[in-house]
């Protein structure tokens, strides 16, 4: 009973520090239990960047071998949290990608496939707002797309999201503010025609 009190406590979604310790030590069944826990996320968040496609799974491998060989070097310790860090890296590959090369970005299925246990109305309604939601974001440039994912769908702080894509925190807050904008601008010009 003891032992378990004394356990150290994870960030809520996070990987324990014990897990996360034999991970850095490249413990093979730790390494499996990193890579689950962060997957989605990281799928999420390079789908989301870059538009679904095969070359998403491309970059989450890329993600998780870079993650992995650095993993040694990662300090739990204080403030950093593993999925900050490990999105930083996805962060950045997708960018790069996305300057070496377009991709599609079809409006996002997940967002309209997401189902609302509620009522058919109700699921109706989070289908439609979740297509207008892909459809204004897909309209930012990489920049503002990045820091509205990371902040707004990944909840990075403004200073987790300068270091995410190794900018100054007033030019995240700047780019976090001007996505916002034109996602705000784009929703209610849509409710302004009645096209919701």
């Amino acid at each position: 009973m003891m032992a378990l009190a004394m356990a150290p406590v994870a960030h809520p979604g996070e990987l324990d520090r014990v897990t996360l310790e034999r991970a850095r030590a490249r413990d093979p069944m730790a390494l499996r239990a990193f890579v689950v826990r962060y997957e989605r996320a990281v799928f999420a968040l390079l789908s989301r960047m870059t538009g679904p496609g095969p070359h998403v799974e491309d970059l989450a491998q890329e993600t998780f071998l870079r993650a992995v060989r650095a993993l040694p070097a990662f300090e739990p310790v204080g403030a950093a949290r593993a999925s900050t860090w490990l999105l930083t890296i996805a962060a950045r590959l997708a960018l790069d990608a996305r300057k070496k090369r377009r991709f599609p970005l079809a409006a996002g299925e997940a967002a309209r496939d997401v189902p609302d246990p509620a009522t058919p109305e109700t699921e109706r309604a989070r289908r439609e707002l979740g297509r207008r939601i892909a459809g204004a974001a897909e309209e930012l440039g990489d920049d503002q797309r990045a820091a509205f994912l990371l902040a707004d769908v990944h909840g990075f702080s403004v200073a987790e999201v300068a270091a995410a894509l190794g900018i100054p925190e007033n030019t995240a807050k700047t780019r976090l503010f001007r996505a916002r904008q034109h996602m705000r601008e784009r929703l209610r010009a849509e409710d302004d025609d009645g096209s919701t």
